[in-house]
């Protein structure tokens, strides 16, 4: 099944054009690692799947049902806003920086949007929430507020956060990029484990070896477009393009 259908997406921030045209569809199931230096559009295409960044031109579909189309004229067309957020909700999101809410413990920064969002009860909620937790290894720290957890453990709340409005879809926007170098292995091991469990997933990372071993398709972005994309060990082993080549070379070797 289609998860994803993205078709010739633009994206301009005033006369800067981040984004020149990209196409990208992704099966159920499929983890696709977006690789490519800093600026190259990698997080604004993310963002644009989830409607975070409107687009100048193209067409996304989410599972079928169109989020935004192409009237050809120049003009786009987003779906009306109550059906925008129904299809963008199927999309759970991580970002860089955990925006876990301070105030509250881990477990109610986890069950808020199902409660508020959704509409759950508590009473339902909280086992799923637990449940969670346990998925991530942090059952221990249920009543514990963020400002006594290590950006490694913040950054799983926040991926058992998403999880929690039962996304068929994850999208991380280079999750480990502001962690310490050994904080990043157990995000990426929170990660490893939703591919195991066939979770679709697109993440943004500068994180090689993730890419490598647990990604289906690595997609190197470079300029605001898609100058190479394959298996892995093509893209990492054998890469087509020379622009693909020189940015291994240096983030790699």
């Amino acid at each position: 099944m289609n998860m994803i259908n993205a078709v010739n997406i633009h994206k301009q921030f005033n006369q800067l054009e981040v984004l020149k045209g990209i196409s990208l569809s992704v099966d159920k199931g499929e983890v696709i690692a977006i690789i490519g230096p800093s600026g190259s559009g990698k997080s604004t295409f993310l963002r644009c799947l989830n409607r975070l960044e409107t687009i100048n031109k193209g067409t996304i579909e989410i599972e079928g049902d169109t989020l935004v189309t192409d009237s050809g004229d120049g003009t786009i067309k987003y779906v009306a806003e109550p059906e925008a957020r129904k299809i963008c909700r199927r999309m759970g999101m991580v970002f860089q920086q955990f925006n876990l809410f301070p105030h509250l413990t881990v477990l109610e920064n986890i069950i808020e949007a199902p409660i508020t969002v959704q509409g759950c009860k508590r009473e339902d909620i909280v086992p799923r929430a637990e449940e969670l937790l346990a998925k991530v290894g942090l059952s221990d720290k249920r009543d514990v507020y963020p400002s006594r957890l290590s950006g490694g453990q913040k950054q799983r709340v926040a991926i058992a956060r998403a999880l929690a409005m039962n996304p068929d879809i994850m999208l991380f926007d280079e999750p480990t990029s502001a962690l310490d170098p050994e904080l990043t292995g157990e995000v990426l091991k929170a990660m490893r484990k939703l591919a195991e469990e066939h979770m679709t997933m697109i993440v943004v990372t500068h994180e090689m070896g993730f890419a490598r071993e647990v990604a289906n398709r690595v997609i190197f972005m470079d300029n605001g477009e898609i100058v190479e994309q394959g298996l892995p060990e093509d893209v990492f082993g054998s890469p087509a393009q020379p622009r693909t080549r020189e940015f291994l070379q240096r983030v790699v070797y």
